[in-house]
């Protein structure tokens, strides 16, 4: 059911195109993207006479572009959803729309709020954004590292110079400085007693380690707040993609690869590693194997099934129990 109201708004680095959609009536709106522009947002939407409860606002998941402004909203009380561009990118195409602009792409989204049912997006926990911050430090940090001794190889094929002990300086201070984040980050989940029992329970499974964890939570956020464990797989991204269509197509089943980048990535290795000492994956690797498929489909295949017992031992409170899952194997597959 078409809502009568709804706001789209389409954002940059700098600046929001917001949209107001009324009955076949639309508004436009420029604001920078700052804490002053979001304030002004918020002014604007008030003067508008919107019901907070019943005007759907909807944001395309830009990082934390749209993370900022869509905290805003949803602590003023706003009805906010943030979807994957994916879906406003095919909504588009059946709307056969012909203009890309930022006005038009505001317009397309507030259309695109009135059209569908979309789910209430909900803000990280202030706990969940600090961890990210930290995360996404680390992972910076660790990119200019590999950067440096990139160059530091390239400069030992030389003659010793000065900008050699300058790459060597650099590397060890940023070492220091990745020991430092990954301590801090131990700390503030040690310090909250949520993050704590979370990652308590994650760690749990076999496969995953502490570096793992963090970053699950910090991508992922509060894991109860997905309604099933393939809810969890699809937005990381891992849930299978099948391609068959009538007698002439027969494509290979493939990771959709639709999610969370960086959350999907950080399951990568644990994948690996769970092939070779989580009891249930090893299992369902060495099937999966017999039946002819390819290591990387199988490392796949062990991403989708962690995604799956994050979301077990989470839910249910419950440390890692293999005997549960395998029982599960045991019987739908006949092992």
């Amino acid at each position: 059911m078409m809502s009568e109201h709804a706001v789209g708004i389409d954002v940059s680095k700098r600046k929001l195109d917001v949209c107001m959609a009324r009955g076949d009536k639309f508004k436009s709106k420029v604001l920078n993207n700052t804490a002053t522009g979001h304030q002004r947002l918020l002014d604007w939407l008030k003067d508008r006479e919107l019901d907070q409860a019943d005007t759907p606002i909807c944001l395309e998941a830009t990082g934390p572009y749209s993370e900022a402004v869509a905290i805003v909203l949803a602590d003023a009380g706003w009805r906010v959803s943030v979807v994957n561009p994916a879906r406003v990118k095919g909504f588009a195409q059946s709307q056969l729309s012909r203009n890309k602009t930022d006005k038009a792409d505001a317009r397309l989204l507030a259309v695109f709020a009135r059209s569908v049912e979309l789910e209430r997006w909900d803000p990280p926990s202030h706990a969940h954004r600090e961890l990210r911050q930290l995360v996404d430090r680390l992972q910076a940090l660790i990119e200019m590292r590999q950067q440096e001794c990139n160059r530091l190889e390239a400069l030992e094929q030389s003659e010793p110079g000065s900008v050699e002990n300058m790459v060597r300086e650099h590397i060890s201070w940023l070492e220091q400085q990745i020991a430092r984040v990954e301590s801090d980050i131990d700390d503030h989940i040690d310090q909250n007693p949520d993050l704590k029992q979370d990652a308590e329970l994650i760690r749990s499974i076999p496969g995953i380690g502490s570096k793992t964890v963090a970053r699950i939570l910090a991508y992922v956020g509060d894991v109860r707040r997905f309604k099933s464990a393939k809810s969890l797989a699809a937005y990381v991204g891992v849930t299978p993609r099948q391609r068959e269509s009538g007698s002439s197509i027969r494509g290979r089943t493939m990771m959709s690869r639709t999610g969370h980048a960086a959350a999907r990535k950080s399951l990568y290795m644990p994948g690996l590693v769970a092939t070779r000492r989580n009891p249930v994956i090893v299992a369902m690797a060495k099937r999966l194997k017999e039946r002819g498929l390819a290591p990387k489909a199988i490392v796949g295949a062990s991403m989708r099934k962690l995604a799956h017992m994050i979301y077990g031992v989470i839910k249910s409170g419950q440390p890692f129990d293999a005997r549960i899952p395998l029982a599960g194997l045991a019987i739908q597959d006949g092992i």
